[in-house]
């Protein structure tokens, strides 16, 4: 019998090997999407973070378009049309850095982008998503509504017919980018249904207000939107655009970023706990020495490795045109949990110097808290996973 190879050690970082499984466009998208982060993201997170804001949003808007990760899973327009595991390879990057910066680009590609290129008209494809894929032009998506969140289809904002022209009428909250944006895909009902507008920003009537006082987040623009009638050629409507179903389609896309974005977020702060255990010394010894450090980071290394495999799964599955939209309710149901128990883990490892801003993970665990609400709260993808093994909704 010939000798058996020896394994060798895993490692800390990937235990389980899954980066191996990527292709190797995957890997190359994770390398410069990783080196880019590293460079022109990393050192200036914190101080964003602290400044509640985004110094110059248009010159990272330029980054990121010759970076190449807006709407960069969509196809033609200046879109790069890489595989829906690559995107979630470059959304998992950013996401380690700080959510605001992957949201800023969630929002640009798999919103509105991804709203304009699903629904909209030939004229408005051609005019707004090359500038948008180049970072040119910003985009935000209108949905949300002060009193309407988990329930959009209750939605307050009305568009209706006057002549030739649409008038909209409401108000939009918690938009990403609302505030620098140049076109708003904005969702409102109408007598026939809720139907989509692409709203230029500068259109009389239209106005964008910031959210101030944010505790989670921070690395980020959000905005009110104020639309007060708002006049519209019927031109502005997205014409492929009927009912509550194409805004929900867009919220899948995004969702599915941040199935991949959670891992992300959950290494970084495992990574960060691991190093300050090796290096901070209690009772003459570093205290990854001691038993209960040693039992959290198990367990925070087995919600990271799980958090990728379950993403990689859902990716591959997106890929071959296999994904139900349940799959990616399970990847945010389950990796956001898992990365706000490791970044949990990670603060309590840090003791006193872990709500500092010198370190990453109580900036992770503050952003985790919006995480887990947008794009569907915790509790609304838990419903949709009991529907979707019961045959039943708990919904109405």
């Amino acid at each position: 019998m010939s000798e058996r190879r020896k394994a060798a050690p895993p490692d800390p970082h990937d235990f389980l090997a899954v980066d191996a499984e990527l292709a190797a466009e995957e890997r190359d998208i994770r390398d410069s999407v990783r080196a880019f982060a590293a460079r022109e993201l990393a050192p200036s997170v914190a101080d964003w973070f602290e400044a509640g804001t985004i110094p110059d949003p248009r010159a990272l808007a330029k980054a990121f378009g010759e970076l190449g990760v807006f709407g960069m899973h969509l196809d033609g327009y200046g879109c790069a049309g890489v595989s829906a595991t690559a995107y979630g390879v470059a959304c998992r990057e950013l996401e380690a850095v700080d959510s605001g910066l992957r949201s800023f680009v969630s929002v640009q590609g798999s919103l509105a982008m991804a709203a304009i290129h699903k629904f909209g008209s030939a004229e408005q494809k051609q005019e707004w998503l090359p500038r948008m894929a180049s970072g040119d032009a910003i985009g935000c998506f209108g949905l949300t509504e002060p009193d309407s969140g988990s329930d959009p289809g209750s939605m307050h904002t009305r568009a209706r017919r006057d002549g030739a022209d649409w008038v909209l009428d409401g108000t939009k909250m918690w938009i990403t980018n609302g505030t620098v944006a140049d076109a708003a895909v904005v969702w409102a009902a109408t007598d026939d249904g809720i139907r989509g507008f692409l709203v230029p920003t500068a259109t009389p009537g239209f106005a964008a207000n910031t959210i101030h006082r944010k505790l989670s987040l921070r690395a980020s623009i959000t905005a009110e939107l104020v639309l007060d009638g708002v006049r519209l050629p019927d031109s502005a409507r997205l014409p492929g655009a009927a009912g509550l179903g194409a805004p929900l389609a867009c919220l899948n896309e995004a969702r599915y970023g941040i199935v991949w974005g959670a891992v992300g977020a959950a290494r970084t702060c495992y990574e960060a706990a691991l190093d300050y255990a090796g290096t901070r010394v209690q009772f003459d010894r570093p205290i990854a020495g001691f038993q209960l450090t040693q039992r959290k980071l198990a367990d925070m290394l087995v919600d990271v490795n799980n958090a990728q495999l379950a993403a990689l799964r859902i990716g591959r599955l997106k890929d071959a045109g296999a994904c139900h939209h349940t799959h990616v309710s399970y990847g945010k149901f389950a990796n956001v949990a898992a990365a706000q128990r490791v970044a949990a883990a990670a603060r309590a490892i840090h003791g006193a110097n872990g709500i500092t801003l010198e370190y990453p993970v109580l900036r992770h665990m503050l952003n985790l808290e919006t995480v887990a609400t947008y794009e569907g709260t915790e509790d609304v993808h838990a419903l949709s996973l009991g529907q979707a093994v019961t045959g039943v909704s708990a919904f109405r």
